[in-house]
């Protein structure tokens, strides 16, 4: 099985607000072009405003299905989301890699996508918190994306390097114990997101 990047996202923790009250976030990436460094922590001018829920070796980069774009698109317009109209940019559900040709069904945790030049390993699915709300620009997205399961997965690096957006990768199997859209319903189920 083998895929692409389409786009390659990062950005700085920033202030958003968040019903009236200002809250640091790194949602909301923003595509750069050619190549961006990838180390073992996460992709370069990359950051996290909450360590304890996202990032460190486990979860240094966060992939997003480009799939399921056009339903978020659709849901916004549905909900008159200001600028509803603009097409939703690359990385603005907080992915550092939107990516084509792999959805949660398809992945497995310890699968590694490998890439020309590093290789990085499915580590667990994102649980969407409050902030995803705000960004969407509705209360429900949260929810919406639970009962979906399209939460995106983390990935940690086995072999740091570069990457761009463009570049092709092929899924290399692991155990395939546990599928990431198994493990998401299993702990959204207990967590009563």
């Amino acid at each position: 099985m083998s895929g692409q990047v389409l786009s390659v996202n990062v950005s700085l923790a920033r202030e958003i607000d968040v019903d009236g009250r200002g809250v640091m976030s790194g949602i909301g990436k923003r595509s750069v072009e050619g190549p961006v460094s990838v180390r073992m922590l996460g992709l370069e001018g990359d950051e996290q405003a909450d360590l304890s829920v996202h990032g460190g070796l486990s979860k240094a980069v966060y992939a997003y299905p480009s799939e399921h774009y056009a339903f978020w698109q659709t849901v916004r317009a549905q909900a008159r989301v200001s600028a509803w109209e603009a097409p939703l940019p690359s990385g603005f559900l907080g992915e550092n890699l939107t990516l084509s040709g792999l959805l949660e069904s398809q992945a497995w945790v310890g699968d590694v996508l490998r890439f020309a030049d590093c290789d990085l390993a499915i580590s667990e699915p994102r649980f969407p918190c409050f902030k995803l709300n705000a960004v969407m620009g509705f209360n429900q997205a949260m929810k919406l994306m639970v009962t979906n399961g399209w939460c995106g997965f983390y990935l940690a690096v086995r072999k740091p390097g570069t990457l761009r957006a463009g570049e092709r990768f092929t899924l290399v199997p692991g155990p395939r114990e546990v599928g990431i859209a198994e493990l998401f319903r299993s702990r959204s189920s207990r967590a009563k997101l």
